[in-house]
């Protein structure tokens, strides 16, 4: 069953007065280190499910209830929690409003979101204003408003919003933001970053199985070719900026210290996707017809507050090997992640000579990832998933401040609809918006800081 639109679901919040009433702030008193943390899953399909089970390694962590409106993926959840021998949680599939009804239990402290990204707000909207700290996917937003709706709701409801950028834990990225802190790199000028990461055959499959066989999207699909597709067809931007730019976000302050400021976009020609139907599904296949308005390479550049430039490349419609491309450039030295290299002046041995990043990321390896290493080696992504989720059930057990907060995921997320109107515009110069109403110049950084999150 596909997700409901927009307008069903604002007809249906009227209806029933979802998050009508504004809920104080509980962020009060701390929970004892024994206690239970109890979370709620909205969305349990492929990527909710891996939040499920990283939750299940926690003995203090309860799941009382999730929701999803496809019976297969309920059904795969209960028993990845029956195998893990945890009672059966409550299960929430009957109709486009299930996510509401388990939104009204007073048995969650704090939800997980991991459905299709226009439900992202509304679903993570209703969960702060039912008292609950919200957990959502990346991109956490589609539109500018809803960047805004995000941070107004937070603000005026007092609950924390987490976007859960896994990339921002990286081995390498963090050791990277241990040597920026450290000042390895100098002062820092320059950062680059993107999502280099073939999906053809996740945008299309034969509607049977997760990944390709087919070129199928929509209703005649499976998994995510039913809805992320779908934003290739209607859009041309950078369509999911957050795994290269949390990361970066991080090294430069942003929104602690720093703030994006403008940006200016261009797009490539669409051919990757039409090209893929054509060559797995032949020429008369109807989705042969279908103009993709996605371009196949999108860049991105952003201006920010204390002078350093950003590069963002947006590149999911080409054969290509898998690369965030991140590269950290400073007066001293610089790092490239498609090397695995790093050059730093007057301590490389020698001059103008790459030399492996390694032994770097040994001596310099975040207390993060000395702490847990072993522990996050049961997760996935490389063990980041365990990262992310840990830091999430940890700031609730707290009752504290997230350590990627709502203002990270408004302003992440905004790059999607910011880089679109700037291609719309002929690569126009677009403002920024500063979603933290000015706090970014006194705010102090908190990720990342200590073994903890």
């Amino acid at each position: 069953m596909p997700f409901p639109t927009r307008r069903e679901f604002i007809r249906t919040a009227a209806l029933t007065g979802a998050g009508a009433s504004i809920f104080p702030s509980i962020l009060t008193h701390a929970k004892p280190a024994d206690a239970k943390v109890r979370l709620g899953f909205i969305g349990v399909g492929e990527r909710g499910r891996s939040h499920v089970a990283q939750a299940l390694y926690r003995d203090d962590v309860e799941i009382p209830a999730i929701c999803d409106i496809a019976a297969d993926s309920i059904a795969k959840t209960n028993a990845l929690i029956q195998k893990a021998g945890r009672k059966l949680p409550e299960a929430y599939s009957n109709g486009n409003e299930a996510f509401l009804q388990m939104l009204k239990r007073d048995d969650l402290d704090g939800v997980v979101i991991a459905t299709p990204w226009e439900w992202h707000v509304p679903m993570a909207v209703a969960t702060m204003k039912a008292g609950k700290y919200a957990a959502v996917e990346v991109s956490a937003t589609v539109t500018l408003q809803e960047s805004w709706d995000l941070v107004n709701t937070s603000e005026k409801t007092g609950m924390p919003c987490m976007i859960l950028e896994n990339v921002c834990y990286r081995r390498d990225v963090l050791a990277v933001l241990n040597m920026v802190r450290q000042g390895l790199f100098g002062e820092m000028t320059y950062a680059h970053c993107g999502y280099q990461h073939d999906l053809r055959e996740v945008k299309f499959n034969n509607g049977k199985q997760t990944y390709g066989g087919g070129v199928e999207f929509g209703e005649k699909a499976y998994s995510e070719a039913r809805w992320r597709t779908q934003h290739s067809v209607d859009r041309n931007g950078d369509l999911y900026p957050t795994h290269g730019l949390g990361p970066v976000a991080h090294w430069l302050n942003i929104n602690r210290g720093n703030q994006f400021v403008r940006l200016t976009s261009m797009a490539t020609k669409s051919r990757g996707l039409h090209k893929y139907v054509v060559d797995k599904g032949g020429a008369d296949h109807p989705n042969a017809k279908v103009n993709f308005k996605l371009g196949d390479v999108v860049t991105t550049m952003i201006e920010c507050a204390n002078g350093e430039n950003i590069m963002i490349i947006h590149d999911t419609n080409s054969p290509r090997p898998y690369s965030l491309g991140f590269r950290a450039q400073g007066t001293e030295g610089i790092w490239m992640d498609d090397n695995d290299m790093i050059y730093l002046e007057g301590k490389s041995p020698k001059a103008h000579t790459w030399e492996p990043f390694a032994p770097y990321q040994d001596k310099y390896d975040h207390p993060l990832w000395k702490r847990h290493a072993q522990t996050a080696e049961k997760a996935g992504h490389g063990g980041i998933d365990f990262f992310v989720l840990r830091g999430f059930i940890e700031a609730v057990k707290a009752k504290g401040p997230v350590p990627i907060d709502v203002y990270d995921a408004a302003a992440w997320s905004a790059i999607s609809p910011l880089s679109e109107k700037s291609i719309a515009g002929g690569s126009k110069p677009i403002d920024i918006p500063d979603f933290t109403r000015g706090k970014w110049k006194s705010n102090k950084p908190i990720f990342g800081l200590t073994d903890n999150f």
